[in-house]
This record gives structure tokens, sequence and C-alpha cells, in this order.
């Protein structure tokens, strides 16, 4: 088993999913070998639930982490489940184009690239308005 892929599914233990009952974790992977874990946390509003990503990042970046190289997540029905846009866009501040998201199947893994998943991504060069791609 994928040793990141068994610490996101620690992580999802943690959960606090009584409205969706859908448990979700994350652990992620920084350049210097260190490993931050997030589960997800809902509200009863939802548009204030935490995504388990964005636990781990946060963790991370108040630890003075800000280069990641992995990212493993897991769901408690073990579907594969990859980070939503949201999510997404939360890793495309901190990583480039060719980090690495695995996916949990419960078989095994699904191994992506962050721009698999988010192609044209909104970066900061859009902001300076240096973008090259317009």
């Amino acid at each position: 088993m994928d040793a990141l892929i068994e610490q996101a599914r620690e992580a999802l233990v943690a959960s606090y999913a009584p409205y969706s009952e859908y448990a979700v974790g994350a652990a992620l992977q920084t350049s210097d070998g260190a490993v931050y874990t997030g589960c997800n946390v809902e509200n009863a509003n939802y548009s204030n639930s935490l995504h388990a990503e964005e636990l781990a990042v946060g963790k991370a970046v108040a630890d003075d982490q800000r280069s990641f190289v992995t990212l493993a997540v897991s769901s408690g029905a073990r579907d594969g489940v990859t980070p939503c846009g949201m999510c997404r866009q939360t890793l495309a501040e901190f990583c480039d184009e060719g980090f690495e998201i695995r996916c949990d199947t419960g078989e095994g893994v699904d191994t992506y690239r962050l721009e698999e998943l988010l192609p044209e991504t909104i970066t900061a060069a859009h902001l300076r308005g240096n973008d090259d791609r317009r």
C-alpha cells in the first residue's frame, strides 16, 4: 500500500461529515518529506464546510511550508475521489502543473498531475498581467 494513501486513510477517520456521510482524508507531502494531513469538516449550510485538502494545505502553510510534491486523497467509499475545483485552485497557488495527486480507488491508486485536473488555471501571473497565454 502506498504510504501516503495510508496516511490519507488514517486522516479520514477524524472526518466530521454528519450531513453527507462522505468522509475524506488527505495527506500532503512537502519537498523536505514532511506530511500534513487533513479531513473534511462539514457545516449544516455546506458552504462553510472545509475540505480535507484545504486543511492539509492550511496546516502546512501555517507551519511555514510552501513547497509540495504529492497529495494523496482517500474517501471512506474508496471511489478514487479527486480534489474539487476549489481545492485544485488552492493547490495551484503553491504547486506547479506537474504536482502529483494520488487518488485511492480501494484496489489501487489513480495518479494525476495538477495540469490534468485543472488546465489553464488562474495564477498570480494573471493578476500581474504577464500571463503568456493571452
